[in-house]
């Protein structure tokens, strides 16, 4: 039975390098000059400091225009609110992966209503739909697709 897998998962390799380019072009711009602006990245968590808030939006900026180069979709993105203590204000954001048990059953419920000869299961991170057909699965990931979800989703692991 042919089958696939709807996942949400970000490239870790990608996002070093893009907070490398980052941390790099703030350290080279003329208006960071002797601010201690920095980049800090711990496994998916993005960690932006600055001297203040304004500062904190062009690094965001700049890190989103990074991101979408390196071929990471921004909508993985998750941004707290900034929090200004004294001299630094910091901000965090966190990328988001996996599918959580609220996406998958909006994805199964979808799946359901749209009265395809399809099974779609809950799997851990991920949701395997399976059916007799080829065609019905394209119908399922076109009908995903324009399901208008605010975390970016992907098709892998497709058996025939």
């Amino acid at each position: 039975m042919p089958s696939f897998d709807i996942v949400s998962e970000v490239n870790l390799h990608e996002v070093t390098n893009a907070v490398d380019q980052s941390s790099r072009e703030v350290s080279q711009r003329f208006d960071f000059k002797g601010t201690n602006a920095k980049f800090e990245l711990k496994e998916a968590v993005i960690t932006l400091l600055a001297q203040a808030d304004f500062q904190l939006k062009q690094m965001l900026d700049i890190l989103k225009l990074k991101l979408s180069k390196r071929g990471i979709d921004v909508a993985c993105m998750k941004i707290d609110e900034p929090v200004t203590t004294g001299q630094t204000a910091r901000q965090v954001v966190t990328l988001r992966q996996g599918v959580d048990a609220e996406l998958g059953k909006k994805l199964q419920r979808l799946i359901k209503d749209s009265k395809l000869k399809v099974q779609a299961g809950l799997q851990d991170q991920q949701v395997r739909v399976t059916g007799k057909s080829r065609d019905d699965l394209q119908s399922v990931i076109a009908l995903v697709k324009k399901g208008g979800f605010d975390l970016p989703l992907q098709f892998t692991n497709f058996r025939d």
